[in-house]
């Protein structure tokens, strides 16, 4: 599939994508619309330069944390209803990682979390904040 970016066109591998369990992917949050691709999951490929693959349950802490980082997550725009405590969304593996380090890090949810996260984010440290870590075998 070819996915037009102005003059660029970038060819996408339809290869299934997997999650920190080894499993498919699973959806992150279609209320409100999630992903780089806006398909409710955690996809990626080599145009995501902020590598989008953390599902988050957004907390207080980390929405005025992201916001004073820059990343206002929690203000309605347009296309964008903003995120409240307590829904899931996708974020940026540096911006978890970063959260993380200064003791802010959301929940994840492991099911919908992409296994390229651990490029950036320590895979034990996504294991501890789990939400749904009874999924671990």
């Amino acid at each position: 599939m070819e996915v037009g970016h102005g003059l660029a066109k970038v060819l996408i591998h339809m290869e299934p994508q997997r999650n920190l369990l080894g499993q498919p992917l699973e959806p992150c949050s279609v209320e409100p619309r999630t992903g780089w691709f806006r398909t409710g999951c955690c996809e990626t490929d080599p145009t995501d330069v902020g590598s989008h693959t953390v599902c988050i349950q957004a907390t207080s802490e980390f929405l005025e944390f992201s916001r004073l980082r820059g990343n206002d997550l929690s203000t309605p725009r347009p296309g964008f209803p903003g995120l409240q405590p307590g829904d899931q969304w996708c974020i940026c593996a540096a911006r978890w990682h970063e959260a993380f380090v200064a003791g802010a890090a959301p929940l994840v949810f492991l099911a919908g979390t992409h296994e390229l996260a651990t490029e950036t984010c320590d895979r034990d440290a996504l294991l501890q904040h789990a939400v749904d870590a009874h999924n671990l075998n």
